[in-house]
């Protein structure tokens, strides 16, 4: 799906400058939501930088990725592109690191966690352009027939799982360790128990003592006891977990924003807390952010610059946060949505993201590491695999594709 919203198709003898930008798309529904939002910023900045035209192309997220690279292998690369990874390419030197292309007020405007995932080896290359962070959803029903609160720690989770289970609930802990995002619900679960992906110099730690006491539970507590449903955690997907949710069929289970609306519409009363740690809450959410970048080929590094730093003013960024009940990626605009009030079901996850842990996005091995959780996390959790074994098995992984960097 790809739309021109610049009348403009080139570059004219006037030295006017047509910027190419290639954008994701945002809308599930398969509307023109995403396309109709870059066309008002697109058309809204031509009128005040009248030598700037820019030509916006439009993919879905399952092709998005594959067509920038498409388009930079075959030394066409877009002057912009808003996709879900950017390391690669400035690795390669690619891209214009941020403080080439951005003024001061913007870059220092971007939330902490964010900006740093932007960054590598010290340099900021990605520009986070929106967010979201995760929350524990409990189903406020099923919770109320149970006659139980929501977790703050491990042992009230698995309690309250036993509870729901007692009332008969199919799914009281939905773990979807399966291949469409298991790397996300993993890095949950490590924050959770004290761990993470990274040590604190940001190598790697996958099969560090606190991760394999956290699959070591995992699989005693939640899955052997029966508290995770009737399909495998290795087999379950994210979407289908939220499904079930949003059907009434499941008692918990680790959500972002998105979900609240699929449960409103099918009537689920739902509630949010933060993710329970071992002894209390999590030591940091997960944030997420998909990313915007500024590619060197064309030279357009002024109007790229320009065209950036308009497009995260306020109110652009809490326009398109709005429309897909995601989080802005700038303090002011998460800010004023905080205070706004017409947003209190992001309130949580507002207040989550200033001192979330995204996934080391900034390392070029990050992909590899990710696609082996994908396919090896879900047997941590089964009942003739060993999670130690599993996590040492990833973390070789992980090694090697650091090794090759």
């Amino acid at each position: 799906m790809t739309v021109g919203l610049s009348g403009c198709g080139s570059d004219s003898g006037s030295g006017s400058v047509t910027l190419k930008l290639v954008a994701a798309d945002y809308d599930i529904a398969g509307g023109d939501s995403t396309k109709a939002y870059w066309h008002n910023v697109v058309s809204e900045f031509e009128k005040k930088n009248p030598g700037i035209k820019v030509d916006v192309s439009v993919y879905s997220w399952d092709v998005v990725d594959a067509k920038v690279a498409e388009m930079v292998k075959a030394g066409n690369a877009p002057d912009i592109a808003q996709i879900g990874a950017y390391s690669d390419y400035a690795a390669s030197g690619k891209l214009y690191a941020v403080d080439q292309m951005l003024s001061i007020p913007v870059q220092a405007n971007f939330l902490a966690p964010l900006a740093d995932a932007g960054e590598m080896k010290r340099t900021q290359y990605g520009i986070p352009f929106v967010a979201s962070t995760r929350l524990l959803f409990y189903n406020k029903t099923l919770f109320k027939k149970a006659h139980i609160e929501p977790p703050t720690t491990w042992a009230q989770l698995e309690a309250d799982a036993k509870a729901l289970k007692a009332k008969g609930v199919k799914t009281p802990f939905a773990l979807p360790l399966g291949s469409e995002e298991a790397q996300a619900e993993t890095m949950m679960w490590l924050l959770s128990g004290g761990g993470g992906y990274v040590n604190q110099v940001a190598g790697y730690d996958i099969d560090s003592p606190e991760n394999v006491k956290t699959f070591q539970w995992l699989k005693k507590d939640l899955v052997q006891a029966g508290l995770t449903g009737p399909v495998a955690p290795g087999k379950l997907n994210r979407q289908a977990a939220f499904d079930a949710f949003a059907k009434g069929d499941v008692g918990m289970l680790n959500g972002h924003p998105s979900l609240m609306g699929e449960a409103r519409k099918k009537g689920v009363d739902y509630g949010m807390v933060p993710l329970p740690g071992v002894e209390g809450k999590a030591k940091a959410a997960m944030g997420v952010a998909d990313w915007i970048m500024g590619f060197k080929q064309n030279g357009h590094r002024e109007q790229i610059g320009k065209f950036l730093d308009f497009t995260f003013n306020d109110q652009n960024v809490s326009t398109f946060a709005d429309k897909y009940d995601l989080l802005p990626a700038t303090r002011s605009a998460s800010q004023a949505m905080q205070k706004d009030g017409k947003h209190q079901d992001l309130d949580q996850f507002l207040a989550a993201l200033p001192t979330s842990e995204l996934p080391p996005v900034g390392k070029t091995s990050w992909p590899r590491v990710s696609e082996a959780i994908k396919k090896r996390i879900g047997a941590a959790v089964q009942e003739n695999d060993d999670p130690k074994a599993v996590l040492e098995g990833i973390a070789k992984v992980a090694l090697d594709a650091e090794s090759a960097e």
